[in-house]
């Protein structure tokens, strides 16, 4: 790789939680050092997003090295702009292109069919977004379609074949759903398509269970057989799907019915979960974000619902009224989303029963169940980031004493 690679993380077997990488640390600096360099394409800037680079359609290339592409019929390649080379690929090959349906609020699968007689410019715009809304139809769960090779983006990517994407999940799910559906299984292939300074030295005190890992990636200058043999996804991981993301994917409660009907455990990421005690009385699942529009009564051991007024700077008016076990979280950065906030808490192992959510640069409440855990809380948060900005994170009471 010769001076692309922008950093280097920790190897795998030394401990994690001292140095305090995050997902999100890889993320940043890997979008950071793409812009700064000038390796990043359209659409830029590439921060949150699959990054395009420069020698991306070079990259895809490397594909038809690969004997897996030679003998595959069925191929499903991701939808983001630098797999554009593969999608061009499979259409001039001849091979069915599936891809997902955006966001997935349709469906699992479309399928890209050019018109009959296509020409190179012809299929050059069916491999591009406008395709899937042009020359698509969609896959049913039906279909029985069997996936012979899967094609996904990354943020960074090992040489082990473990793989970072851009914070979403979708292709986590995406991998996940056809596992269910039975379209993959674990011997089918997984390609990712970087540019070679993504390629990067990952902890693997990162990876969980339902993270993709990858079996080749291809780079402008490289052709990487990882050997990978961390499993991948068994299956959908009901526990880590939200109520809130049941509800937006159609096919994801087509899929949960139907395992549900087989006797499989669905049950979702909140609903066995309770929130601390007073007497009898619970709170909301911890999955829920409470807004100011909410206006949530008051639980007993609860925040308070009057502490949805929050000022920009130090602490709500009624603040002697909330629990020792709450953390106020400060300087978020203009833009930021509660999504962002939930995923980096996850990230680091902090695991709030409810959070208060003010939008960006307000402060966020974070509750805890005790004390204890909300001072772990706050070891394990230290030095997080979003984006630029830095958060303060404090005991409620400690702000109060100041």
């Amino acid at each position: 790789m010769q001076n692309t690679t922008p950093f280097s993380f920790i190897n795998k077997t030394q401990p994690f939680v001292a140095i305090g990488v995050t997902k999100q640390d890889i993320r940043e600096k890997i979008w950071d050092y793409m812009e700064s360099q000038n390796l990043a394409d359209f659409p830029r800037p590439v921060h949150h997003r699959i990054p395009n680079f420069k020698g991306s359609y070079l990259a895809c290339q490397n594909i038809k090295e690969l004997e897996t592409f030679a003998r595959t019929w069925n191929i499903k390649v991701g939808p983001d702009k630098p797999l554009e080379g593969v999608r061009l690929l499979a259409l001039q090959s001849h091979k069915t292109l599936l891809v997902p349906t955006p966001r997935l609020r349709t469906g699992l699968f479309n399928k890209i069919i050019p018109p009959p007689g296509a020409t190179k410019d012809i299929l050059r715009k069916c491999a591009t977004s406008q395709g899937v809304r042009n020359y698509s139809v969609p896959v049913g769960l039906d279909s029985r379609v069997l996936v012979d090779l899967v094609v996904v983006g990354s943020v960074a990517v090992s040489e082990q074949g473990w793989r970072i994407g851009k914070g979403e999940g979708y292709a986590d799910l995406e991998y996940a759903m056809m596992v269910s559906m039975g379209a993959v299984c674990e011997e089918t292939p997984v390609v990712t398509v970087v540019h070679d300074c993504q390629v990067v030295d990952i902890p693997e005190a990162l990876l969980e269970d339902h993270d993709l890992t990858v079996d080749y990636v291809l780079t402008p200058t490289r052709v990487i057989m990882t050997g990978c043999r961390r499993p991948k996804p068994k299956g959908i991981t009901w526990c880590k799907i939200s109520p809130e993301m049941l509800e937006r994917i159609p096919v994801l409660r087509s899929l949960r019915h139907r395992e549900q009907q087989a006797g499989k455990d669905v049950t979702l990421h909140g609903e066995q979960q309770h929130l601390w005690e007073a007497g009898s009385k619970h709170t909301a699942p911890p999955s829920a974000v409470q807004r100011p529009q909410d206006a949530p009564q008051p639980v007993e051991g609860s925040v308070p619902a009057a502490c949805s007024s929050l000022h920009r700077e130090g602490l709500p008016p009624n603040a002697a009224a909330l629990p020792a076990a709450t953390i106020h979280v400060s300087n978020l950065p203009a833009g930021a989303r509660v999504s962002e906030l939930k995923r980096a808490l996850r990230e680091r192992g902090a695991t709030p029963l409810h959070l208060t959510w003010q939008g960006p640069r307000r402060p966020a409440l974070l509750a805890f169940r005790d004390l204890a855990a909300a001072e772990q809380a706050i070891t394990c948060l230290q030095g997080l980031r979003l984006g630029a900005s830095t958060l303060q994170v404090e005991l409620v009471r400690q702000l109060r004493d100041k």
